[in-house]
């Protein structure tokens, strides 16, 4: 699924920019990422909306944020940020550079039940459409 479509012109180069340029901490938790949940896919710095999100895994509809030190003065553009990408279905989680810098195993923990809740909730609703087409009812 790409995500580009109907993106403003530049939309591909700056995501390439974030990826390159990523913080020490993002790079870390890049790592993790794939290791601790290779079937979960995240991607990196990718365009949702006007916006661009740290980590995206598309299949639990999960967004990861590192956020560093600018963002506590920016908390009202946060908290618009993230209110973008739930109405778009995505669950957003915030984590701080030094957390994951300091706790990163701490901080895939977290990651590792908001996946759990996900994948419970995608199985719940397959359950529910499953049962009803059994029933005859269109899903």
């Amino acid at each position: 699924m790409r995500l580009y479509d109907r993106q403003p012109a530049g939309t591909v180069t700056r995501a390439r920019d974030l990826r390159r340029n990523g913080t020490e901490a993002e790079k870390r938790l890049w790592r993790a990422l794939r290791e601790a949940f290779p079937n979960a896919r995240f991607r990196r710095q990718v365009p949702v909306g006007p916006y661009f999100a740290d980590f995206l895994s598309i299949g639990v509809q999960l967004i990861v944020e590192v956020d560093g030190g600018q963002h506590a003065e920016a908390a009202d553009y946060d908290a618009t940020r993230t209110r973008f990408l739930e109405s778009q279905g995505y669950r957003v989680l915030r984590f701080w550079n030094n957390d994951v810098i300091a706790n990163t195993e701490g901080v895939i923990a977290q990651i590792a039940v908001s996946l759990r809740e996900r994948e419970g909730a995608a199985e719940r609703r397959k359950d529910e459409g499953d049962r009803m087409q059994e029933k005859g009812a269109p899903a």
